[in-house]
């Protein structure tokens, strides 16, 4: 057992290593979400299973704080309103779920930033186009390869691993990253 607790976490920090050569990218989604955040704008936020939880859990650090006592920002998880969830996926289906919020919530301007470890969330997939439309700047916290949400993305950062437990440390890690560099 202890042999595996340390395999586990030797693969943990080797993951977490590689994400130097992301920070291009995650300076450049902390940006894009300050500009967006200090023009009036809002970041929505997106994700399934563990990646709704980390939506929910960054949505409220920027409405509550971070590190700093602040002003509060604009973030909204759009995985926590169970009735508008259930009634989306009854009278349309579950792939419509962030459609029709982004739609209802959003407005040029604003950020979505979805979280997918796999990359090829429906759900995803089909709210990105929409948000496109509407002005709204989509980034992506993805696996490997960023799947088919890199090809539909504005900002892609995908972490360099394809196991889920591994992609979905370093978003944490990511997202509490934009959320110090949001937070100045």
């Amino acid at each position: 057992m202890e042999q595996r607790m340390h395999a586990v976490i030797e693969e943990s920090l080797a993951v977490h290593g590689l994400l130097f050569d992301l920070i291009p990218a995650i300076r450049r989604a902390a940006q894009t979400m300050i500009d967006s955040l200090r023009s009036g704008g809002k970041v929505l936020f997106a994700g399934n299973g563990g990646s709704a939880a980390d939506a929910q859990h960054l949505a409220a650090e920027l409405v509550n704080r971070f590190l700093k006592e602040r002003a509060p920002m604009a973030g909204l998880a759009l995985t926590t309103d169970t009735s508008i969830m259930t009634a989306i996926g009854n009278d349309y289906s579950f792939e419509d779920i962030f459609v029709k919020q982004v739609q209802a919530l959003g407005k040029e301007g604003d950020v979505l930033l979805c979280l997918s470890t796999s990359g090829n969330s429906r759900n995803i997939l089909k709210v990105l186009p929409v948000a496109r439309s509407m002005g709204i700047v989509t980034i992506g916290l993805t696996g490997l390869g960023g799947g088919a949400m890199a090809g539909l993305i504005d900002q892609l950062i995908a972490v360099p691993s394809k196991a889920t437990p591994r992609v979905q440390e370093c978003h944490i890690l990511i997202g509490h990253i934009l959320c110090e560099l949001i937070e100045g």
